[in-house]
């Protein structure tokens, strides 16, 4: 068996890495498998996978005792387990995957999904290639379109879900709408259960999730908020099209310090000019709306009020002008309040 030894991310979390020595393809694409609960044929799942024809994959495997590596890593040489020393966040286990990957762009699954039409590896990252008349003009150093680009997902009965999340803010507080994508190119907060085809070097440059974060709801809605404050796009492509073998997970969307945190980095902020600052005046408002005693959460405001200020010159708007992105999408159909 093929074995990495154990490192540590940013973090410092420990992780041993087996296999993945061999390219399965050339195509600039590779996927990230993330491991739900329950019992699915990972053979079979890794050949679906095989003949799709992406460079490498990452399976995430967490702490508990997996008996079939070894032998999966003989059959499969081109698939890289990630092996947990503890349980971690979806978002720390993606932050992982990214560091491994050469890849330009990764594709990140659940071992629940099924790809039912994608055109292969191949063509879906010629697909998000930018033209030679767009990367001429384009400001950005990749040679991709966007950050993140959100398949079409079906449940068990092939049925579209309700995948494009819209933010709309109410006062000081946020909630989304969720819409059924009914045609190509259409924007979203963020990828729906963290499905998507990324970027790389885009999701490294604006810090991929947020790992402070311990509500996964929290994190893909601050990785949003991020993402559109600071110029990127999530959009939605009708080419890809991918099914759940069971039932949808639920989302967790309780308000506690998570969501402190997320307001702080990203409602609060007063974009003016060419970059953002958290001023003071959002204090007294933030301690009366939070639970906490005065000097923590003073502390908490100023550490967030020292994040935006390292970061104020890549804001490129604020969180109310970037909800005017979704103000069409009442047009489209009717929207599900989360």
């Amino acid at each position: 068996m093929n074995i990495t030894p154990t490192i540590y991310d940013d973090a410092g979390r420990s992780y041993t890495v087996v296999g993945g020595m061999e390219r399965g393809g050339s195509t600039g694409l590779s996927a990230v498998l993330l491991n739900r609960s329950g019992h699915y044929p990972r053979r079979t799942l890794f050949q679906e996978l095989e003949k799709i024809g992406f460079d490498f994959i990452i399976s995430i495997e967490g702490p508990r005792e997996r008996y079939d590596i070894e032998e999966l890593s003989g059959c499969f040489p081109h698939i890289r387990f990630i092996l947990l020393k503890d349980e971690i966040s979806i978002g720390e286990q993606i932050n992982l995957a990214a560091l491994e990957i050469s890849s330009p762009l990764f594709f990140v699954l659940w071992n629940d999904l099924r790809i039912l039409h994608s055109g292969g590896a191949f063509r879906m990252a010629e697909r998000l290639l930018l033209s030679a008349e767009e990367l001429a003009i384009s400001q950005q150093t990749s040679q991709y379109k966007r950050l993140c680009t959100a398949p079409l997902i079906q449940n068990s009965r092939f049925e579209t879900l309700p995948t494009l999340i819209a933010p709309a803010l109410y006062g000081n507080s946020v909630k989304t709408l969720s819409f059924t994508p009914v045609m190509e190119g259409k924007p979203s907060l963020y990828p729906f259960d963290w499905v998507g085809v990324y970027d790389r070097e885009r999701f490294l440059r604006i810090g991929g999730f947020d790992t402070t974060l311990t509500r996964t709801y929290w994190q893909l809605m601050d990785f949003g908020f991020r993402a559109h404050l600071w110029g990127e796009e999530i959009i939605s492509t009708q080419l890809i099209r991918i099914s759940y073998d069971g039932d949808i997970p639920p989302e967790d969307s309780t308000a506690e310090q998570c969501y402190r945190r997320f307001y702080l980095k990203n409602i609060a902020p007063v974009f003016r000019g060419d970059s953002a600052y958290l001023p003071f005046r959002r204090f007294p408002g933030f301690f009366k709306r939070s639970q906490g005693r005065l000097f923590a959460l003073w502390k908490e405001f100023i550490s967030a009020r020292q994040w935006v200020k390292a970061n104020s010159f890549r804001f490129r708007n604020d969180a109310r002008s970037i909800t005017e992105v979704w103000d069409d999408f009442s047009e489209l159909s009717e929207p599900i309040e989360e």
